[in-house]
């Protein structure tokens, strides 16, 4: 295994983190999911307040939809690209 042939070691290897970023107006719902403390029915909630009441002009929009506070906004903030 690896470049050299050797054994990888999983246990011994470096953690790596991956980082991304979304747009939380084009994203479906299986990339919003994936974001902290969102899972299936919190995406598709921020899906349908997106197209019941149009794209989010700021991240702090999402507060707009049901389940969605500070505290939840600041954790998913990272991960998502700014607004134009």
């Amino acid at each position: 295994g690896g470049w050299s042939g050797d054994l990888v070691d999983i246990d011994a290897a470096e953690r790596l983190v991956a980082t991304f970023q979304i747009d939380i107006n084009s994203a479906d719902w299986t990339e919003l999911a994936q974001l902290p403390e969102i899972g299936e029915a919190l995406a598709e909630r921020i899906i349908e307040t997106r197209e019941r009441e149009g794209p989010f002009t700021s991240l702090d929009e999402l507060d707009r939809v049901r389940g969605i506070g500070e505290k939840t906004l600041n954790r998913i903030r990272p991960y998502l690209r700014p607004i134009d």
